[in-house]
């Protein structure tokens, strides 16, 4: 990020907040009697990420001139199912980097991301509780099963080739929208009884995760590795057939979706089967079709603010989902 950038603005503007939620979620990772814990939570907790879904979560309700302090209790709570299911996908995809640094499967071994990740799960729901509102909970507990549900789909339909886009788009709402939908509703829900409002803002956050996802899938076969911080074609070396792929196989003519439906069937895959792949993707135009439809989730979450009071935030908010189209890791 850089200073210029909305996410950054936004970052400096409710500082004081993020710096609360930060001692929270510092202290509530601790463990007396399993040390390795902290390690591993903070391994993953420094590694530079935005935390752009707690800072949605705050800015939400800010946006609605909340006064108390339970956005911040909230936006712990998000990292921390934000940061259990980061250590889980790992385990999963077998990844051995994020953000340019090692992972904690890698550092450590599986199963204590495993274990790890569900203490986090369950520091997520003590917080949940500590709201005190029925409503509140149930979104975080539906959204929280609503993830894991996504990412045994995701994980079923690996090698699937006959993947439509209406199962592509069931994956990326749970396993990405949903948390940032419920980041958002939640900050709403604390600071309104306004249900117009409040169904705006989780509008606004299942646009910016679908949004986000799909310049995630973008970057996979467009990006720098450097600045990515993983490697380019991550998604095709682990057989996940994502947004331009299942695009293309719908476009493209039986000879080049026979190529593709082989490659991705292929146990092991090379360098030269990526370089394949990329030339078909840009064949058929399939990246910046991405991008269309990506801008196209942009603007209907700019639109769900429109009816939100004016105010620095909501401005900022706007810009952000604007923002992440450009954004480059």
């Amino acid at each position: 990020m850089t200073s210029n950038d909305p996410i950054s603005k936004l970052h400096k503007m409710l500082s004081r907040k993020l710096e609360s939620m930060d001692q929270l979620f510092s202290k509530m990772m601790e463990s007396e009697n399993a040390p390795r814990i902290p390690e591993i939570t903070k391994h993953i907790f420094d590694s530079g990420g935005k935390k752009l879904r707690p800072l949605l979560c705050i800015a939400s309700a800010e946006a609605l001139n909340y006064k108390s302090d339970k956005h911040i209790l909230l936006a712990s709570t998000i990292e921390f199912i934000h940061t259990a299911t980061l250590l889980h996908d790992d385990v999963v995809d077998e990844s051995s980097t994020r953000r340019g640094k090692k992972t904690a499967n890698i550092l450590w071994d599986n199963k204590s991301s495993i274990l790890v990740g569900d203490f986090l799960f369950s520091r997520a729901f003590q917080l949940m509780v500590s709201t005190n509102s029925l409503k509140v909970l149930k979104v975080l507990s539906n959204t929280a099963a609503f993830i894991s549900e996504s990412e045994v789909l995701q994980l079923t339909n690996i090698r699937n080739v006959n993947i439509d886009l209406e199962t592509y788009f069931k994956i990326i709402e749970g396993k990405t929208a949903a948390l940032f939908s419920a980041a958002c509703e939640t900050g709403a829900m604390v600071s309104t009884k306004n249900s117009n409002h409040i169904k705006n803002f989780k509008s606004f956050g299942k646009a910016i995760g679908i949004c986000f996802q799909l310049i995630d899938d973008y970057l996979d076969y467009a990006g720098e590795a450097k600045i990515m911080g993983k490697s380019v074609g991550d998604d095709f070396f682990n057989s996940k057939l994502t947004y331009p792929i299942i695009l293309t196989l719908k476009k493209g003519d039986k000879v080049d979706s026979d190529n593709i439906k082989s490659l991705f069937q292929k146990s092991l895959k090379s360098q030269n089967d990526l370089n394949i792949l990329l030339e078909i993707l840009d064949k058929y135009d399939a990246l910046e079709s991405t991008k269309i439809e990506a801008i196209r989730w942009s603007k209907l979450a700019r639109d769900a603010l429109q009816t939100i009071p004016k105010s620095s935030i909501k401005n900022l908010l706007e810009e952000i989902s604007d923002y992440i189209i450009s954004r480059t890791s």
